[in-house]
């Protein structure tokens, strides 16, 4: 598994809120660029960006900083965000993000996500971000009634295989991992995906690592690593495979 550190922009600046409360918000960097270089001479290999203010008003407005980003520094990079039309989705693209996340609109607009898809198959990600077990939409502002498996399964069917998994509820929270709804999640993924919400310690990481989940190939941290619970190497450590898992005859899945 990989270790993905977050960068969440906001008003320019890198932050992290509570449960994807805006009124609950932590500056931890003024610049985003400066963020990602420490996490990057860290020694992280992929970062993962997410525009908040292009997910709450609906279009991106950090694609400036995705550029000088991806510009000065050498790992891929996925982006998120208010990326609600394929112009978008573009531009995110030509800014210099490997990959694009998307999240409300790839729930509301069918033809926009058949386009995307269409296009980008292999470059997109699509967030199932939920808040008691149901999805949450609009920068996190609005929570349907749509269960998350049962988005899983209609987005698959649409030619969805890669995913991050948000436990909203428990974002920023540092207050550990549902282990059985991770796993009860990985049993309706059949392509990849990536887990988000409450990792505040090395512990955690080894509980989604001992999970032996072959669908999920990375993990999200952001506060955590903020707040010097663990290392970029620690953390990356962390997700390795034991060495009893190594021995002859046992194949470890690669990374994504």
């Amino acid at each position: 598994m990989i270790l993905y550190p977050a960068i969440d922009i906001s008003d320019g600046k890198a932050v992290r809120l509570i449960k994807g409360d805006f009124n609950q918000v932590t500056v931890y960097e003024d610049s985003p660029l400066e963020a990602a270089r420490a996490w990057v001479q860290a020694g992280a290999r992929f970062l993962h960006i997410v525009d908040l203010d292009g997910a709450r008003y609906g279009a991106p407005r950090s694609l400036d900083h995705l550029e000088q980003i991806t510009n000065e520094l050498h790992v891929p990079v996925q982006y998120g965000g208010g990326l609600r039309t394929l112009p978008a989705v573009r531009d995110a693209l030509r800014a210099g993000a490997e990959r694009v996340i998307l999240g409300t609109a790839a729930f509301n607009d069918i033809d926009f996500l058949d386009d995307v898809l269409g296009a980008f198959r292999d470059r997109v990600i699509v967030s199932v971000d939920t808040r008691g077990g149901h999805v949450s939409t609009s920068g996190w502002q609005e929570t349907t009634q749509m269960p998350a498996d049962a988005v899983i399964e209609r987005l698959q069917n649409r030619g969805v295989r890669s995913f991050v998994y948000t436990d909203v509820d428990r974002d920023g929270m540092l207050g550990g991992i549902d282990f059985d709804e991770v796993r009860r999640i990985a049993q309706v993924v059949r392509g990849r995906f990536l887990y988000s919400g409450g990792i505040g310690s090395l512990e955690d990481l080894r509980g989604l690592r001992d999970l032996r989940q072959v669908n999920l190939g990375g993990v999200i941290a952001g506060k955590a690593l903020y707040e010097g619970r663990f290392t970029i190497a620690e953390g990356q450590q962390a997700l390795q495979p034991e060495p009893s898992d190594r021995r002859p005859g046992r194949v470890v899945p690669a990374a994504d």
